[in-house]
């Protein structure tokens, strides 16, 4: 069963071109996920289409008025979850993308300016992410970008599912380092064991390549990655046994 999009934004043709690329594309053309963009200023009344206007009480920037708004969420009609894409959201994570691709409808809605009519985050949307602790112009990037994570999830989507499986994120890790052909490149050669044919030692290596990777880069994540006790000693004391192969 296709599991549909609805993307509610003030530039739909960003939404319309992303959804016809890579993987995203294939998955659209093969009539796995659908998606839809939705153009918030359809729902104006007035000759200029204006969606914004001054805040209450002051202060800089224009805010989303709450009525073109509200009219484009409910012409999507019946989805299971809508989220807001804001700066003033909870961050997005691999979780959320896990839980999400299991449903049959997701409603994005790309904020603008300096955010949404309260009334509209109260009355219409259940859940409000964002994708880092910065600011951009809008929430079309945000959308895109839980759209691809949630998608590429779907069974079918990607061409290799065991590719999920070893994933950054999969397990609270980042994913260990990747080497292809040729096996020595301009002077830097491959880690032997990755040439070894053994798949125990090269699991093994895998495996303390992503702790120490994410030990290095994302020590927030160790606190909640599934360790097992192995783990846990190799992080005491990483230049252990074999371990110095990994890098």
């Amino acid at each position: 069963m296709s599991m549909r999009f609805v993307v509610l934004t003030l530039f739909p043709e960003v939404v319309r071109t992303y959804a016809a690329t890579g993987v995203l594309g294939r998955a659209v053309e093969r009539e796995q996920v659908a998606v839809e963009a939705i153009d918030i200023r359809d729902f104006t009344d007035d000759r200029y289409r204006s969606v914004d206007d001054e805040p209450f009480g002051g202060g800089a920037g224009m805010v989303m008025k709450p009525e073109p708004l509200a009219r484009a969420i409910e012409s999507a009609g019946p989805v299971e979850r809508r989220v807001l894409l804001t700066a003033s959201g909870r961050p997005f994570t691999q979780a959320d993308a896990v839980a999400w691709s299991k449903l049959d409808s997701l409603l994005l809605i790309c904020g603008r300016y300096e955010g949404v009519d309260q009334r509209i985050r109260d009355r219409y949307v259940d859940d409000a992410v964002s994708i880092g602790d910065y600011v951009l112009s809008g929430g079309e990037l945000g959308a895109l970008v839980v759209l691809d994570a949630t998608m590429r999830l779907r069974p079918g989507v990607l061409g290799n599912a065991e590719s999920l499986a070893t994933e950054s994120y999969n397990e609270g890790l980042l994913e260990h380092p990747h080497y292809t052909r040729p096996a020595e490149w301009r002077g830097v050669g491959v880690p032997e064991v990755l040439l070894s044919g053994h798949h125990a030692r090269i699991a093994e290596w895998r495996r303390r390549a992503s702790l120490r990777r994410t030990a290095r880069l994302r020590p927030d994540l160790l606190k909640a990655a599934s360790l097992t006790p192995r783990d846990e000693r190799f992080l005491l004391d990483p230049e252990s046994s074999d371990a110095s192969e990994v890098s």
